[in-house]
């Protein structure tokens, strides 16, 4: 009986025609199952077998001076065309035997695609290397150690370098004192940017009169020095930043960390309740981990890692916020865990309800200029009594209930405001209660004409403090780029653009909403606040 292994799942072996090359015997890359020295301590004798392409028989190996073994390999010193095919090696003694195939690939010269021409063909697969900026490094040429057991004499390389980004080749010298080479290896005395490539090195070296050689290479690539911090960094979320999720629906939690160069593992992942994902009783909670490439980053960031995972909840429900979520990231030089913040989804019919004096001339405002630019302009819904609600229904209720349904109250304030009883001072009453009791709506105050605090109604005189009061200016404020445009947009609910002449808009809005929310702490003391868009950052301090 003899086991039978099959053919190996490992890629076939390449060999250049001309070349030397080996095959080493996949029984002993499991040293724990085969050891070439144990197994012939117990008479086990290891034989090759070929199967050429086109035939159904196993023919035994002829060993000759281009055909040989050495323990577990067998060397074709040089490889021909005719070599191509499947190969069998066989470990047997009296009483067991065991075998596996594998695949040898002989290429032609014009089989091998190469650029630049001037670098020697290369078919075994490069290996890698990375070297750390302003550091030193030996480069060996891979095998080399094999062909001096083989050769009769000394062995030579020569060393090529690619450099991919502009296609050129360069032999050794390559001009400059930083790169030598001593011996048959080449020295890196100080690592630089430009060293980086493809490094293809040809030994070369004499058996029984015959000079053989091969060719392999190395793809070196510079990453950052050893001496620059290497704790790990969480970019996403910030440290105030809220998520905003939505009952019934499938929430995606994205956490985006940066993992400097270290030649050691790390990790980065969600917890739940303190508890990582494979042990939450709860099969509605998985994540997804990716390697996010942010290219004007790594372009000066050499080997460190942008890394991402996402936290997905499928059927999010309202208990789930009150549960903690936190992500971390982890090298074998630091940790940092950051908490995710969530809050319900504020899911409002309406950006905005106005309110105001009927019959007056700031109806003729709200009506012709302020819903006009609000809506068409700006992209925003708004809602107005008079126009919206249904005719037969109760005013109370449906007052009250078109502003729960809106995300902000704007009262245009005039001299004939909310005289008692009057359905705009039902429509305050319902805003202020509103922006008491669950803090989603928020009162806008604009001025339309200058009123003395003595018009001011007793409920706008409390409120006023507090509530934001935008200025119409007249002819100054009818373009949408005034100031009154502006400061109206800091107030209202953050809108999508789209062209770039809003977009740039845009964010002087963001600075103003900024310098809105935190100049009612201003004596509180130092505040610092980002606020980040796709091409800058702005940082603010009071």
């Amino acid at each position: 009986m003899c086991y039978d292994w099959g053919e190996s799942n490992e890629e076939a072996v390449s060999v250049l025609e001309g070349q030397a090359g080996w095959l080493s015997c996949p029984l002993f890359s499991h040293p724990s199952v085969y050891n070439y020295t144990s197994t012939q301590s117990a008479g086990h004798n290891l034989f090759w077998y070929r199967l050429p392409e086109g035939h159904d028989l196993e023919q035994p190996i002829t060993y000759s001076l281009r055909l040989s073994k050495d323990r577990e390999r067998l060397w074709l010193q040089p490889a021909m065309a005719e070599d191509t095919g499947l190969y069998i090696c066989m470990l047997r003694n009296k009483s067991s035997c065991s075998k596996i195939a594998m695949r040898l690939k002989v290429l032609r010269l014009d089989e091998v695609v190469r650029e630049p021409d001037c670098q020697p063909p290369v078919v075994v697969a490069p290996t890698h290397l990375v070297i750390p900026l302003q550091e030193e490094k030996t480069l060996e040429c891979p095998n080399l150690q094999d062909a001096t057991k083989m050769a009769d004499g000394p062995t030579t390389v020569t060393w090529y370098h690619v450099r991919v980004e502009h296609m050129k080749c360069y032999q050794y010298p390559f001009w400059n004192s930083e790169r030598q080479q001593k011996g048959a290896s080449l020295q890196f005395y100080v690592m630089y940017l430009e060293y980086q490539g493809l490094y293809v090195c040809t030994v070369t070296y004499l058996r029984r009169g015959r000079a053989l050689n091969f060719t392999r290479s190395i793809n070196v690539t510079a990453v950052n020095p050893s001496n620059l911090p290497k704790e790990p960094s969480i970019l996403h979320p910030t440290k105030d930043q809220v998520f905003t999720v939505k009952k019934d629906t499938e929430v995606r939690l994205v956490c985006r960390g940066v993992l400097p160069y270290l030649n050691s593992s790390w990790e980065i992942w969600w917890t739940v309740d303190g508890k990582t994902l494979d042990k939450l009783a709860d099969q509605r909670f998985t994540n997804s981990n990716r390697s996010v490439c942010v290219c004007s980053l790594l372009t000066y960031y050499y080997g460190d890692r942008t890394e991402e995972s996402v936290l997905v909840i499928k059927d999010f429900q309202s208990e789930d916020l009150n549960r903690e979520y936190n992500c971390s990231v982890r090298n074998d030089r630091g940790f940092e865990t950051r908490r995710a913040q969530l809050e319900e989804e504020d899911d409002k019919e309406y950006d905005v309800y106005i309110s105001y004096a009927r019959n007056s001339e700031e109806e003729q405002f709200v009506l012709t200029t302020l819903r006009r630019v609000l809506e068409n302009e700006l992209g925003y819904s708004v809602c107005i009594f008079d126009r919206d609600s249904l005719p037969g229904g109760t005013i109370t209720d449906e007052t009250l209930s078109f502003v729960a349904r809106s995300r902000r109250l704007l009262v245009v304030v005039s001299p004939g405001y909310a005289s008692k009883g009057s359905q705009a001072l039902l429509e305050l009453k319902a805003g202020i209660d509103g922006m008491a009791l669950d803090g989603h709506l928020r009162v806008i105050l604009v001025q339309y004409k200058p009123v003395q605090r003595k018009g001011w109604v007793r409920e706008l005189r409390r409120a006023r403090v507090a509530l934001a009061l935008v200025r119409w200016q007249g002819d100054k404020s009818r373009e949408l780029t005034s100031h009154f445009w502006k400061r109206l947009r800091v107030e209202l609910p953050v809108r999508r653009v789209s062209s770039r002449d809003e977009e740039e808009d845009s964010k002087e809005v963001a600075l103003m909403r900024l310098h809105s929310q935190n100049s009612t702490n201003s004596q509180t003391g130092l505040i610092t606040t980002t606020v980040k868009d796709p091409q800058k950052v702005f940082n603010c301090s009071a």
